[in-house]
């Protein structure tokens, strides 16, 4: 079975940081895309952050450009997002995503990706 977890979520003070992280099993997410969107309460699912498997390219949202970092480590199969500055914006589940295609450019097109974890609830308080 493949699945993408997700974990370090909760609750945190505006200008506080936060990391996520995302562990994939099931399958080797290497050459796979991986990203991050979040979905607050009453909003649609919104992309966050992707990085590309060939040479670890990015691509952010601009409303969290310059305060998070997207990484990822293929010989652990997983993803992280670095969170700083939080602001109560950012309140939202977090989704870790990713691709089967082997896309050699990050991509914000949900569409694209096939895999998604359960979610992580990230607060932000003001």
């Amino acid at each position: 079975q493949v699945q993408l977890v997700e974990s370090g979520g909760g609750l945190v003070q505006a200008g506080g940081s936060l990391r996520l992280s995302c562990a994939g099993s099931g399958r080797t997410f290497s050459r796979s895309v991986m990203g991050w969107f979040r979905q607050a309460p009453g909003k649609e699912r919104e992309f966050v952050a992707a990085i590309s498997w060939s040479v670890g390219s990015t691509y952010y949202a601009d409303s969290v450009k310059g305060r998070f970092t997207i990484s990822r480590d293929n010989a652990k199969n997983t993803v992280s997002l670095l969170m700083n500055s939080l602001k109560p914006e950012d309140t939202a589940v977090y989704y870790c995503a990713a691709t089967r295609a082997s896309f050699t450019i990050a991509t914000m097109v949900r569409e694209l990706y096939d895999y998604w974890g359960q979610g992580t609830q990230v607060t932000v308080s003001s």
